[in-house]
Order: structure tokens, then sequence, then C-alpha cells
């Protein structure tokens, strides 16, 4: 009964959280306006910016800030013990993590749905503009190299996966079209879709269907990735309404369904126990298997601050700053919708993390494959032992996957679901998470490369943010489309960089930056296609990193108009200095980079740290004079609406 008490107390804290601490943000600190205009409706282009029902909003946002990331963080941090784990996720998703998502929907909104990068260099300093939009781009560099990688990975291991997976987008399109054209209301076709999708988990073993899903199991990881590159390359330059929109309202009932499920089978579970490991058996009892605190598991870092940096998403991340601030923004038709889409998606993201706790420490010692002989069964604490036997066994991509999966397709076994409808639905909803994630940060990436190319290309194409009077019609000389008068413009042919400020240039230098990458091989003896391995051990201190200098955003903006700073000041703080000393130790450290002698992190962990010391010179010179004193503001919206190919 412990295990159902923590998953009940974590819901109950959550929806108290969102009705008391949430509703204390919307309404006394950012002071949300039902009446305010938001960017969606200012400079709707059909494109990027498109005033959308929170509902479907909240399951593109969801979608796409959960990712793996609160799979396989949690599903490793518990080698530390789960009181921990558990404690960091409740608190610093309720404290940090929602007040950050929050906070950078919030600011963005009322910046014309520009990202937090961009709207860096004018509540900060003109120069922290481009050292952000520099992090920015360097973090989702290493998303999408490896993001590719991630979900073949959970293509092979769960081939059932595939073809739900696929087939949601053809039908997300039709979705898009129809209900764009018919204004109809998405929920029905959405329930539709997801019958489908259930009906192809449940038969993705047999026939056509199942040779068809092991044949693209077959595939070789560089395949894949390019395959997954170029999707991402489509989602990003089509409408949002057309494919990102529905797709991801149908991913979030699907995986809020399979949630919904996992907390049902929880509560069998922990009253009848869990399904008879062997035909006939006695029902396993559901209690915690793993210990509460294992301060120096073998060969794991030390758990200040590496816990920190391990459990991201589903405490706090970086990513979700981009999320917020680079595509929901756009799409949010009234600000009051921000409290649900910003707060509520955080909160619903650690009530996640908190099952994937309960699954790796209860579920899988309800009976659990050996991992060392998967014919074998294990049951109550010599499941957990087997997977959590030392750092290195936890690690890995496809034990720390396989330890939500099998724990949580135990909770399923517990209501009677066939053992392998439970695993092949877990595996669905690991790929559908990470397939979310990789299309939106194709996306934000177009808009970073369009931010930092109208650096350095100005008055020729107009950035995503539509913000500026560019010259839309390719003028040398003629009107300012802003002003009315006269000016002369420089033409295309003056600057190699014009290109990176259109959608489809901006996306395709994303992708193939992106695709070499991953096209290396991250060791002599792996495959290609795993080259985003290279750089993913710094990621997780560089995503968080990057939630501290976006509470640096949040806190500035707020400052200079006034408003109470400590809770977002302490966050900041707090986001900035962890993961600080965990690159430093990264680096530095025994064992680190320089002592393997890989110098590559080294010198990009180096440059990161520099950029993010930068920033807060630049913050902390600034902050004595900032004070009530707002900064800039944005230039004049364009007289003519802004067309599709300038987003």
């Amino acid at each position: 009964m412990e295990t159902l008490a923590i998953a009940l107390g974590a819901l109950i804290l959550y929806i108290v959280a969102y009705n008391t601490y949430g509703k204390w943000l919307a309404r006394k600190i950012f002071k949300l306006d039902p009446e305010a205009n938001v960017p969606s409706v200012a400079l709707n282009d059909n494109q990027d910016y498109v005033p959308t029902s929170k509902s479907v909003i909240f399951g593109h946002h969801f979608t796409s800030i959960a990712g793996t990331g609160p799979i396989v963080g949690p599903a490793l941090a518990v080698i530390w013990g789960w009181v921990p784990a558990l404690i960091w996720v409740l608190f610093g998703s309720i404290l940090i993590g929602a007040v950050h998502d929050f906070g950078s929907l919030v600011v963005s909104v009322r910046n014309r749905g520009q990202t937090v990068g961009d709207i860096a260099g004018r509540v900060l300093a003109p120069r922290t503009r481009v050292l952000f939009l520099t992090i920015l781009f360097m973090a989702l560099t290493i998303v999408l190299a490896i993001f590719g990688l991630v979900i073949a990975a959970v293509f092979r291991s769960y081939p059932t996966s595939i073809f739900p997976c696929m087939v949601q987008i053809p039908i997300a399109v039709i979705i898009g079209l129809w209900l764009h054209r018919k204004g109809m209301n998405i929920l029905i076709p959405s329930l539709i879709t997801l019958a489908i999708m259930y009906l192809t988990v449940l038969y993705g073993n047999v026939g056509l269907l199942g040779q068809f899903n092991q044949a693209l199991a077959g595939w070789p990881t560089i395949v894949w990735v390019a395959v997954l590159l170029i999707y991402s390359y489509v989602a990003s330059v089509l409408p949002v309404w057309l494919l990102l929109q529905p797709r991801d309202y149908i991913n979030s009932l699907q995986l809020l369904s399979a949630l919904a499920l996992v907390v049902v089978g929880l509560v069998a579970a922990a009253f009848i126990g869990g399904a008879p490991v062997v035909e006939g058996g006695a029902r396993t009892s559901l209690e915690i298997v793993a210990p509460s605190f294992n301060l120096h598991p073998a060969g794991a870092p030390m758990i200040f601050p590496f816990l920190f940096i391990t459990i991201a998403c589903g405490a706090i991340s970086g990513f979700h700053c981009l999320v917020s601030s680079g595509t929901s923004s756009k799409q949010l038709k009234c600000e009051t919708d921000a409290q649900f889409v910003g707060y509520g998606s955080m909160l619903t993201e650690g009530f996640l993390a908190v099952l994937v706790i309960l699954a790796c420490v209860a579920g899988i010692g309800l009976g659990s494959h050996d991992p060392a002989n998967a014919g074998n069964m294990l049951t109550g604490s010599a499941a957990f032992t087997a997977r959590y036997a030392d750092w290195a066994s936890a690690g890995g991509l496809a034990a720390k996957v396989g330890a939500f999966v099998e724990g949580s397709a135990a909770f399923l076994r517990a209501l009677g679901l066939p053992a392998g409808f439970g695993v092949a639905l877990m595996g669905v909803f690991v790929a559908s998470f990470a397939a979310t994630t990789l299309d939106t940060a194709c996306r934000l990436q177009r808009y970073v490369v369009q931010e930092l190319a109208s650096t350095f290309a100005p008055k020729v194409s107009a950035t995503a943010l539509a913000s500026e009077a560019y010259d839309l019609d390719n003028n040398v000389k003629g009107a300012d489309r802003a002003t009315g008068e006269a000016a002369d413009h420089k033409p295309h042919a003056a600057n190699p960089l014009v290109w990176l400020t259109n959608k489809h240039g901006a996306t395709i230098f994303a992708i193939v930056v992106a695709g070499f990458i991953a096209s290396l091989k991250a060791s002599p003896t792996a495959d290609m296609g795993t080259g985003g391995m290279i750089l993913w051990p710094l990621f997780g201190a560089t995503n968080q990193l990057l939630a501290g200098l976006a509470f640096l955003v949040i806190t500035f903006w707020m400052w200079r108009r006034n408003i109470p700073i400590w809770f977002v000041a302490i966050p900041a703080a707090f986001m900035l200095v962890l993961p600080g000393i965990a690159m430093m130790m990264n680096i530095f450290g025994e064992g680190g980079y320089i002592a393997k002698g890989n110098y590559l992190l080294t010198g990009i962990g180096l440059a990161t740290m520099v950029l993010e010391v930068w920033m807060i010179v630049e913050a902390l010179a600034a902050f004595p004079k900032a004070k009530g004193v707002l900064e800039p503001s944005l230039p004049p919206l364009p007289a003519v609406a802004p067309s599709s190919e300038s987003a």
C-alpha cells in the first residue's frame, strides 16, 4: 500500500499546487489578462502564429517537453535511493520546474512570441542575445543528433511500437486538414485514431503487421536517423495546424490514457497483487524493493550535485523554456490559458516521473526479466538488484527504458492485460514522447538559426518572430513596409547568410549539422548513426544551465517591472550553481574528460562555461541599473501582415 499511497499523495499534491501556488502566480504575480492581445492573434500567419484552444496546446506542450527525459532520468536516479529521487521530482517540479515553464511562456507571450534567447538581448544586455542563442543552438544540436538514435533503439527493442507511431502521422495530417477547413472539434477524430493505434499495438506481432514491424526494426541506425531527420524537416516547415498540433494532441491522448492505465494497474496491484509470474502461481505483493537511500552506489558519481543533473525533465529542464517561448507562446489564444499550459503541463510531467520511479522500484519487483538471462524472471529485491547492480549496468539507454517499460507493464498485467500488450503499449509510450520532442526541437532550432542569422543579415527577410519590418519584397530601393518612407535595402545577394533567415534554409542547415554529428560512430565498434552519443555527456549539465539562464531572463523581466523576484531569483541561483559545479567536475574531476583525454568534450564544456559566466557578468553589471527601468520596446509591427514564407 506504500506504493499506492505515494502515487495518490503525489497526485493530490500536484492538484493542490496547481490551484494554490499556480493560481497565485497567474493572478497576483503575472496578472494574466483574458483580454490581452496575444501574439497568435496580432501576428497570425496561419503558419507558426495560430490561435489555438488550450487543450490542443496542452497536448503539444506536454508531449514536447516530456520526451524520454522524465523516463530515463528518474529510472537511473533511483540508484541513489527512491527517496531522494522522489523528493527532487515533487518539490523541483512544483517550486522550480513549473515556475520556469510558466514564466518563460508568459514572458514570451508578452514579447510577441520571441524566444528567451531573443528576449535576453533586451532585458539583460544586447550581447547576451547572441550568447544565449549560441547556447540554445548547441543544446538543440545535441537533441537532434541523439533523439533519432533514441527512437531507433526503442523501435529495435519494441518492434510492435513502430507501426502505431508511424500511422498517426498521415492520420494527423488528414485530421489537421479536415479541422482547418471544417472547423470541427478535434476530440472525436482523435479518439478514433487512438482506438486504431491501440488495435495496431494489440496485433503488432500478428501477420503482415508483425512482419512489417520486424522488417523495419532491422533497419540500420543510420537509416532511422536519416528518415527521422527528414520527417523533422517536413514537420518543421509545415503549418502547425497541419501536423504538429493534431499529432501532438493524438499523442497526448495516447500518453494520458496510458498513464491512467498504469495508475489503475497500480491500484489493482496494491489490493490484489501483481499477475502471477508463472501460470498458476501466486500473485506477487506490491512493495518497494529498492533501498530508500543508497548514497554510494558502485561506480556512480556523487549524489550531490549529480542527482539534480540526472533528473532534469520531471523536475526542471532548460529545454522546456524553448518549447514555452518557441512554439507554445505563438499558439496561445488567451493569456489566462498560460497557467494550464505552462504550469499544468510541468506538473503532469512531474506525476509521470513519480510513476516512473514507482515502476522502477516497485513495478519490476512484480516480475522482471533478468538482464543477464532474458528467459529468467526475477521478483522482489532480486529484480531491482539485477538491474541496478552498479552505475554502468543501470546507465545504458536500454537498461533505463527497460526498467520503466517492464515495471509499468507489470502494473498493467495486474489488470489481466496480456504481458505482450503491456510491454508494446509502454514501448509506444516511450517512442511517441521521443518523436514529438524530435520534431518540436527541429522547429525550435529553425527559430534559433533564423534569429542568429537575422543578427548578421538584417533587413533582408523577416525572422520567424515577424517582429521587425524587414524588406519582404526583396527591393533594393523602395518603401519601408513599417513606415511607408523611402528606404534602401540590401538585396538578397549582398549577404550569404540571408538564406538562413528563410524557414527552409534554416531547417536544412539544422538537420544537416545534426545529421553530420549523428552519422559519426560513437566508438570504433559502434554503428553509424550513434555519433550523437559523443556529445551526449554534455547535455545534462548544459540543459540545466540553460534553465538557470532562462530564470535569469525571467528575473530581469520582472525586476524591470517592480514585480517580486525572490521565487525566481532563488531557483535561478540554484540552477546556475549546481550545473556549473557538475560541469566542472565532469571536466576536471577524477575520471573526467581531461583525465580520459577527451579534449572535444573538454573544449565544448569549457566554451559553455565561458558563455554562462559571460552572461552572468553581464547580468550582474546590469542588475543595479535595471530595477523599475523598462527594456527598449519592440519595433512597430509591419503595416502589412507577414507572409507565411517569412516565418
